[in-house]
């Protein structure tokens, strides 16, 4: 045993040691170096954070008289944002107090009544002039106006009465401000160079333009705010962005002219496109729609039995016994051809996709925004060039439909093919699988259940477009709901609802039954 232990003393608790003496001091040059201004006393409080585990309240005084400025110039940005909207609303209550008019929506209240006014007593007066039978109600309406006015007037009076009052209010809650960065200044600067001492790329120290920049930035927020809500409408600017309607007006014209150009000059591409989605939409059509019901039921019931069971079998046989006894069938088998056309094309374009962006870093990073582009816009949006393109009908609905739901499928086969460890596809290769090998035999195998979730997130993205979809002439179970909502037929539209609902669970089962 060593002497330590003899002498009882944990080593892990020893500060007099050789190597305690030179961690200390490397640590106190370190921090010498990040913090550059008042080494000493951050030194001693850094100690006194680092001894606990727990928040350890200290104070500083430059953070709290210089606040959000202060954090800022330190790099704290996510701590100088949240103090900068509190100071921000103390300042704008004390200058709403000290120099804002209080009452000025009040007095524009009256202003406007009293021109009402001014006409309901000439009314008053040319009907006693003319001993009309509308005087009771002309006199009734004049004093109705006095006394609204009066009551206007009065609560004016109240509001410009609470100036000091939302004065106090603004220094209370910069007092807690200022106190709240003051205590917990340097807790926030401690974690930061705990940081920056495993990353030494972390900002450190303080930059004279973090300095100026920080004050800059903060002052405008501060200014703008102030002047705003202190002084309303005086101030065009802090109001409304300067623009010009003439800039819009452009736009929409270049907008228009560039679509009308691309229609002219792809109308070939186009019909032959939508001849090729037609010519599927029909076949599937066929399939679902013209198949006798018996045929169609009894092979979803089967397929849905072969992947996920045999109860979830009999609630598919269930849900869809509610779609054919409540007249939904067509329209749920419409609305299936409709999906599937828009589903089969969005995963035999999607999974390739997916595959080839994969391993091209580069490739991915270009089509990513594209992909955010298609999910993140409104379908409403995106409908309108697809209906210039497409024009109106089914070819349209799908085209929508694989815009909004067709990118979950590119972007987990790429999140599962990335998935794939290295130390696999190296012992395949290093027993001599070639690349069509390594694809098919080890790839596609353990990226298979987020390429499968991929196609379940497509198929419930695109069965979410079916009211949308209608919106276009796609007929089906979306139809009945918009139906609904042009009627307020309630009933309804619950029950269409439902049928979609009962679509999309058997397909979730059906596709995701195996992997469950």
């Amino acid at each position: 045993m060593s002497d330590l232990d003899d002498l009882g003393v944990n080593p892990l608790e020893d500060t007099e040691s050789e190597a305690a003496l030179a961690y200390a001091e490397e640590r106190r040059e370190n921090i010498r170096t990040f913090v550059r201004t008042s080494p000493d006393y951050y030194i001693r409080n850094f100690d006194k954070i680092g001894a606990s585990s727990r928040f350890t309240a200290t104070f500083n005084l430059m953070a709290g008289l210089f606040g959000p400025i202060w954090f800022g110039a330190r790099g704290l940005w996510s701590w100088a944002l949240p103090f900068l909207i509190l100071e921000t609303l103390a300042f704008v209550q004390i200058a709403r107090g000290l120099f804002g008019d209080l009452a000025a929506d009040a007095m524009a209240r009256i202003a406007s009544i009293e021109g009402t006014l001014e006409l309901r007593r000439e009314q008053l007066a040319a009907a006693i002039e003319s001993n009309s039978e509308k005087i009771d109600v002309y006199r009734r309406t004049v004093e109705s106006l006095e006394e609204n006015i009066g009551g206007i007037r009065a609560e004016a009076e109240t509001l410009a009465a609470e100036g000091p009052m939302i004065v106090l209010t603004g220094i209370i809650i910069l007092l807690i401000a200022k106190a709240a960065q003051s205590l917990v200044a340097n807790w926030a600067l401690e974690a930061r160079f705990s940081d920056w001492l495993s990353d030494r790329s972390v900002r450190s120290a303080m930059p004279v333009t973090h300095i100026v920049f920080s004050a800059v930035f903060m002052a405008l927020i501060v200014a703008a705010a102030m002047l705003h809500y202190s002084f309303p409408g005086r101030f065009s600017l802090l109001s409304h962005f300067p623009t010009d309607p003439d800039i819009r007006l452009t736009s929409i014209s270049w907008v228009e002219d560039f679509i009308a150009w691309c229609v002219r000059n792809s109308e070939a591409f186009f019909d032959g496109l939508t001849f090729g989605i037609r010519a599927l939409l029909d076949a599937l059509e066929v399939i679902l729609v013209q198949t006798p019901w018996i045929v169609i039921a009894s092979l979803i019931v089967l397929l849905t039995w072969l992947t996920a069971g045999i109860r979830t079998a009999i609630y598919s046989g269930a849900f869809l016994a509610y779609m054919g006894l409540l007249g939904f069938w067509e329209g749920a088998m419409t609305t299936l051809a409709l999906l599937g056309t828009a589903a089969c094309l969005s995963i035999v374009i999607g999974i390739p996709l997916g595959m080839f962006a994969a391993r091209r870093p580069r490739f991915y990073s270009f089509i990513q925004p594209i992909m955010d582009f298609m999910q993140t816009m409104p379908a409403f949006v995106f409908m309108v060039p697809v209906i210039a393109f497409f024009g109106v009908g089914k070819p349209a609905a799908v085209v929508v439909t694989m815009i909004f739901g067709g990118t979950p499928v590119v972007r987990l086969t790429v999140l599962g093919l990335r998935g794939v460890p290295e130390s696999v596809r190296e012992a395949a290769i290093s027993f001599g699988a070639n690349k069509w090998y390594l694809l098919t035999k080890v790839d596609l195998p353990l990226a298979s259940p987020s390429i499968r979730a991929g196609i379940n997130q497509t198929i419930m993205l695109s069965l979410a477009m079916v009211v949308v979809a209608s919106l276009i002439g796609a007929k089906g179970l979306g139809e009945d709901v918009l139906e609904a909502l042009q009627y307020a037929n309630v009933g309804q539209g619950i029950l269409a609802g439902f049928s979609i609902l009962f679509c999309a669970m058997i397909l979730d089962r059906i596709v995701q039954g195996g992997r469950k």
